[in-house]
């Protein structure tokens, strides 16, 4: 979601920068991407947004990584229920489309290794990558957990599909990546998305105007 093609005379100041913490399988976080596009849409100067990966599936992975769908989390059917509806109440605020209001069955810890790897190696192509991704599951409806999935979005974004294949297979690059998970919940993130600015927190898809306040102190 950064800018990739801003002048000296238009970089960010330090009060301009904004951190997201996000999930691409979270419904909540592909609306506060459309909420912080809008809001980027409206704002005179750039904004320098800073991207962390968060695995919400984290708490219920087998010690190979898949996901154990019979863990209890605490999320009953009411929790679902009441997850979608406020889903729907969003898509109606923001003007967004979905394919699909919750997406329980796909993991997205691959597709978080792919655009981590992109983040670090080709950032200028990574804004593209990160929202085919979100794209691909939300919009279309498509399997991220899927490699060839990835694989056809990286060549969509003009990217090596055989590096992006390799990154999502390469465990020092998964471990890392689990690394960084853990380091967020011990810096207290503990859902998505969560968005923070110069010491200040939102929690959830708030509206453009509280990332207005958040990141412009009003």
């Amino acid at each position: 979601m950064a800018d990739a093609d801003t002048n000296a005379d238009d970089a960010p100041t330090p009060g301009d920068r904004l951190t997201i913490y996000a999930d691409y399988v979270c419904p909540f976080c592909y609306l506060g991407t459309r909420s912080l596009e809008q809001y980027r849409e409206e704002r005179d100067e750039p904004l320098d947004v800073e991207w962390h990966p968060f695995d919400l599936r984290r708490g219920k992975r087998n010690p190979d990584g898949s996901i154990d769908r019979e863990a209890d989390d605490g999320k009953d059917d009411q929790y679902y229920e009441q997850a979608r509806q406020n889903v729907r109440r969003l898509q109606a605020e923001y003007d967004v489309e979905m394919a699909q209001e919750i997406a329980t069955d796909v993991d997205s810890f691959d597709a978080q290794v792919a655009s981590w790897y992109v983040k670090r190696e080709y950032p200028e192509q990574w804004d593209a990558f990160d929202e085919s991704i979100y794209t691909a599951l939300w919009q279309d409806g498509r399997d991220i957990g899927d490699v060839d999935v990835l694989a056809t979005l990286a060549a969509d974004a003009d990217l090596p599909t055989d590096e992006i294949r390799d990154a999502v297979a390469d465990e020092g690059i998964r471990a890392a990546l689990e690394d960084r998970f853990a380091a967020a919940q011990q810096a207290g993130i503990t859902g998505v998305p969560t968005f923070l600015s110069d010491g200040h927190v939102a929690r959830g898809a708030v509206p453009p105007e509280h990332l207005e306040r958040l990141v412009e102190g009003q």
